[in-house]
């Protein structure tokens, strides 16, 4: 574990310093083709470095922050596009932006009322997914106390895995999706908190409690990882949607760039299965968001064609979408987390992180009473 958290270091300091490299490109380098190619060098890089972790924890954290997001945002910079170049950023933001995932709230531009009243064009591009009716977009709510609920839970979830023994392994993986949303919301949130902190700017929320989801557009678009889906509309949504609605009309054009979304999110998935398992992918990972890639498609053409003539209830829409991702999820996604033996690895770093606590305790005990036994 010590080796492992001194390539950790190693490995973030060279993120650090590739991204105060990027940043001095941003002030000297016009935006364009010319920009990119300096800039091309550190994508490469980042998606390199997190192959130095084997930790499903640090390696899987370094991947998603730095591979994924990180790289995203850095290509849309060398456009002069995306989070890094909304605002005049200092250097320490722009680190910040780049290699967590964080988005800095602008209340310049509040959302249009074509946002809201679910018409025009303006309310297609807002999201990767159409946004949903008003009456069911809930408020988040996030809070102290909302995430140390969830603290709570997964701690209950790390004893249950005692006696996984004699589970049903559709029950453990059930468990383990539980796991999973909790530990990243509160990653997420903890990374967001000491960003808010520093440097007092008001974030966007990571997450949207996404079990409360009217339908897979709302879970989507508007609730499940929100990091993602921002990174996602402008590096692969709008592009698609310009282009798609040259050959096919405002109308529909959402139909192939919807798809499209998935398709990249499905490659970017297998990307970090591979940096958490190193084992070649099967497949699944990517049928799952096929999957609800063309069912997502199927749904917002269904919405356009009835144009608001038949709204189910979120009683009904609500349990079938939650169901449905959860369903879907255990039959194609987590199962991966076996294959890969990341839960077996993940739990080996939870009994050795105990022990240093436990040595680290001892230690601190035996240095507090020296100074007594000496004074005796």
């Amino acid at each position: 574990m010590e080796g492992e958290i001194n390539s950790f270091i190693k490995v973030w300091l060279t993120v650090l310093i590739s991204l105060c490299y990027c940043h001095a490109i941003g002030k000297t380098i016009p935006k364009g083709t010319k920009r990119l190619v300096f800039i091309l060098p550190v994508v490469c890089l980042f998606f390199y470095l997190p192959l130095n972790l084997y930790s499903p924890h640090l390696g899987g954290v370094t991947a998603f922050f730095v591979a994924w997001l990180g790289n995203f945002k850095l290509l849309l910079f060398a456009f002069d596009k995306g989070p890094l170049t909304a605002h005049d950023l200092s250097l320490p933001i722009f680190v910040a932006v780049a290699c967590l995932p964080i988005k800095i709230r602008n209340r310049r531009n509040p959302p249009s009322k074509s946002h809201q009243n679910g018409h025009g064009h303006a309310k297609q591009i807002s999201s990767p997914t159409p946004s949903p009716s008003p009456r069911r977009n809930r408020k988040s709510k996030e809070g102290p106390l909302n995430y140390a609920v969830k603290a709570i839970l997964l701690g209950i979830i790390l004893r249950v895995y005692d006696y996984s023994e004699n589970m049903n392994p559709k029950l453990l993986l059930l468990l383990y999706s539980l796991h999973i949303y909790f530990l990243l919301e509160i990653i997420l949130a903890v990374g967001a908190t000491m960003v808010r902190s520093v440097s007092g700017l008001e974030l966007e929320p990571q997450f949207n409690e996404p079990y409360l989801s009217a339908s897979l557009q709302d879970f989507w678009g508007r609730r499940w990882n929100l990091m993602v889906t921002s990174i996602l509309r402008p590096t692969v949504y709008e592009p698609t949607l310009r282009f798609s609605s040259i050959l096919i009309g405002r109308k529909w054009a959402p139909l192939p760039s919807v798809f499209s979304t998935f398709v990249v999110s499905a490659v970017m998935h297998e990307l970090m299965f591979y940096y958490l398992g190193r084992m070649s992918p099967t497949g699944e990972v990517t049928w799952f968001f096929l999957l609800h890639g063309f069912c997502l498609t199927v749904e917002i053409a269904l919405k356009k064609a009835l144009e608001g003539k038949l709204e189910l209830p979120w009683l009904v829409t609500g349990p079938l979408t939650v169901a449905f991702v959860l369903g879907t999820g255990l039959w194609l996604f987590f199962p991966q987390f076996t294959r890969c033996k990341i839960d077996v690895r993940a739990f080996e770093e939870y009994a050795e992180i105990g022990a240093l606590l436990k040595n680290a305790s001892q230690n601190l005990v035996s240095l507090i009473s020296s100074p007594k036994q000496t004074l005796t």
